[in-house]
C-alpha cells in the first residue's frame, strides 16, 4: 500500500473558501494516468495536478492535469496553484523577491512568475501562449440566450460571439448588464446539441458591469458537459478573455500593458480575482500573463 500526500488551496484568492479549490500531489511519480483520472475523480475538484521530474532537465517540473472526467492540456488555476505550492514546499529555488520557472504542460512550457515576501509565495503568475481567434457566432445570438436561460436582449449586440484559445478554447459571450449574468443559468442538453462540432462545450459569459470596485469585468465560466456545472475561478478563460477585451477595444491596449481583474466565482460563494496582463508589439498580442494570490488550506494523504 502506498501513501499519497496532497495539498490543499484555494487559487485566485487571499482567504479561505474563496477562489478556486485544487489539489496537489507533489510526487506523482509512479502513478499511470489511469490511477491519476481516479484520484481526480476521487477528489471531485474542477482539477487536481500531479507533479512529475520534467523531460527537458532545463525546465523545472512537469504538471499533469486532471478534471474528474478527462486530462487537460492546460489550465490556469492549476498553474497557479501547483507553483505556490511547489514555492511553498521549498521545491523551486529562489534567492530574492521572485524567481521565474518553467512548467512542462500539454501546450509545452509554461513559464511562470513566483513573488516571495519574508521567504514565502505571496503571488503567481503565468504566461500562457498566444491567442487564436474565431470561430465567430455571427446569427446565433437567439441560441446561445436559450442554452444560457436568457432571452437574447441580455446578449450585448455590440460585441461578438466568439471562439477564443490560449492554449484550451472557451466560447466568450459578452452580457448587457450584471443582471442577466446573475440569471445566466446553464442548459447543458442544449448546450450539447447546439454547439457539438461547432465550438467548444465551455461557455465564459462576462459583463463590464462589476460588483466590487477595482474590477474590469464579472464573469462566469460553464462546461456541465464536462462535469463543471460552473467553475468559481478560471485562469485558462482569462488570459484569451484578457485578449478578446483589448482586441474588441473593451480595454485599452498599446505600447502599455492593459492591466484587467476579471471577478468570478460571485454566484457560487467562492469570490475570486484574477489579474490579467496584455502585452502588444505592433498591433498584434505578444504576452499573455494571468496570475494571482493562494491561499494554503491544508494537507493530508491518501492510501491506495
Amino acid at each position: 500500500m502506498r501513501k499519497l500526500h496532497y495539498h490543499r488551496v484555494d487559487v485566485f484568492t487571499d482567504r479561505a473558501f474563496g477562489g478556486n479549490p485544487l489539489a496537489v500531489f507533489a510526487n506523482g511519480r509512479g502513478l499511470s494516468t489511469e490511477v491519476m483520472q481516479e484520484i481526480a475523480k476521487e477528489f471531485n475538484l474542477s482539477e487536481t495536478t500531479f507533479v512529475l521530474p520534467p523531460d527537458d532537465p532545463k525546465h523545472d517540473w512537469r504538471v499533469r492535469i486532471f478534471t474528474p472526467m478527462n486530462e487537460l492540456p492546460m489550465a490556469g488555476h492549476p498553474t497557479v496553484g501547483t507553483s505556490f505550492v511547489l514555492a511553498r514546499e521549498h521545491l523551486i529555488e529562489h534567492t530574492g523577491t521572485e524567481t521565474t520557472i518553467t512548467l512542462e504542460e500539454g501546450v509545452g512550457p509554461i513559464p511562470v512568475r513566483v513573488e516571495f515576501r519574508e521567504g514565502q509565495p505571496v503571488y503567481a503568475e503565468m504566461s500562457q501562449p498566444l491567442p487564436t481567434f474565431g470561430p465567430r457566432l455571427a446569427d446565433a445570438r437567439a441560441v446561445v440566450a436559450e442554452m444560457l436561460s436568457l432571452e437574447e436582449s441580455d446578449i450585448d449586440a455590440d460585441l461578438p460571439i466568439e471562439v477564443v484559445s490560449c492554449g484550451v478554447p472557451f466560447l466568450y459571450v459578452p452580457l448587457r448588464s450584471l443582471d442577466a449574468a446573475r440569471r445566466a443559468r446553464p442548459r447543458a442538453d442544449l448546450m450539447e446539441r447546439a454547439l457539438e462540432g461547432i465550438v467548444p462545450p465551455a461557455v465564459f459569459v462576462f459583463t463590464r458591469e462589476v460588483e466590487h470596485a477595482g474590477s474590469t469585468v464579472h464573469s462566469r465560466m460553464f462546461a456541465p458537459t464536462l462535469g463543471i456545472t460552473e467553475d468559481p475561478a478560471t485562469g485558462g478563460a482569462s488570459g484569451p478573455l484578457g485578449c478578446y477585451l483589448v482586441r474588441h477595444g473593451v480595454v485599452e491596449g498599446g505600447a502599455a500593458a492593459a492591466n484587467i481583474v476579471s471577478e468570478q466565482g460571485i454566484e457560487m460563494g467562492r469570490p475570486s480575482f484574477i489579474k490579467i496582463r496584455i502585452e502588444e508589439s505592433g498591433g498584434e498580442v505578444s504576452g499573455v500573463k494571468v496570475g494571482g494570490q493562494c491561499h494554503f488550506m491544508g494537507e493530508g494523504f491518501i492510501e491506495l
